[in-house]
């Protein structure tokens, strides 16, 4: 990859590097880590596997190509967004990010299809949240990293709660999960989860969920039934192959695993060195 060169935004380094495989690719990386990959020749590519799991999610979340109400707390560079658009055209979305120098950055370096109803707030995801109307969205996505860790008061029961406030009675909630050796802190966010909602699947590569490394998994929530079936078979065929564990598999997961409070929250587990 050839580079672009760093930025300091006073909060994190960000560094846009251009994807040598494709001419109008690009990675964003915060303090080093890998956040987004972002194609504006086709905005449809999805690059990091767990983003293709959560595309899965956009895809089933409504019929084809019909228009959603969608809110991305992290807005890193967009990349689900820029999906979104292009395949739901008219989709109304609005997105947040506590980094008001990195939106700036995003903005300039890696703009967006102006015609997409696609706004960019700058602040703290769960305050955001908490300001938007019950049953406001069909679709909540959680990818917030301060670095490689997700913040602590984005973990706990009531901050799912208000997720699941937001939430239509159709609607999915999905996060990104990383985790790695036992997989405690994922066991915990399914339990947490299952607290507030009353479907769950989770998605991930075999050796994710076996606990041999460490990775992302894609938690999937909802109040109704949610597609299995037809994430799992998206999910199989993926270049990545993914397994969904849903009902009695995800229950056997996460037994034992005690929900996760305001009080008792923690960031989520650091990734090892060099795992990026």
């Amino acid at each position: 990859m050839g580079g672009r060169g760093a930025e300091a935004t006073g909060r994190a380094e960000v560094e846009l590097l251009r994807d040598a495989d494709r001419s109008d690719s690009w990675v964003l990386l915060v303090d080093g880590t890998p956040q987004s990959h972002v194609d504006l020749a086709d905005p449809t590519h999805l690059d990091f596997e767990y983003v293709r799991r959560l595309g899965h999610v956009v895809d089933l979340v409504a019929p084809e190509r019909a228009p959603i109400d969608a809110f991305h707390l992290g807005a890193g560079a967009l990349t689900l967004a820029r999906y979104v658009a292009a395949t739901r055209p008219g989709s109304r979305q609005r997105a947040v990010d506590i980094d008001a120098d990195l939106v700036a950055l995003v903005r300039r370096e890696l703009p967006w299809d102006r015609r997409a109803d696609l706004r960019v707030a700058t602040g703290d995801a769960r305050a955001w949240l908490a300001a938007r109307r019950p049953a406001s969205a069909d679709l909540v996505v959680c990818d917030v990293f301060a670095g490689a860790r997700t913040p602590a008061h984005l973990t706990s029961v009531e901050f799912v709660a208000e997720a699941a406030r937001v939430v239509r009675p159709g609607g999915v909630y999905a996060a990104n999960v990383g985790d790695g050796r036992g997989l405690r802190y994922a066991r915990a966010q399914v339990a947490t989860a299952a607290r507030v909602f009353r479907h769950l699947a989770l998605v991930a590569e075999p050796s994710v969920l076996r606990g041999r490394r460490f990775g992302n998994l894609v938690l999937v929530a909802g109040q109704r039934k949610l597609p299995v079936e037809e994430l799992a078979r998206r999910a199989h065929r993926d270049p990545d192959m993914a397994r969904v564990l849903s009902g009695a598999e995800l229950d056997r997961f996460a037994a034992g695993a005690a929900v996760v409070h305001d009080a008792t929250a923690q960031d989520s587990p650091a990734p090892p060195e060099g795992v990026f």
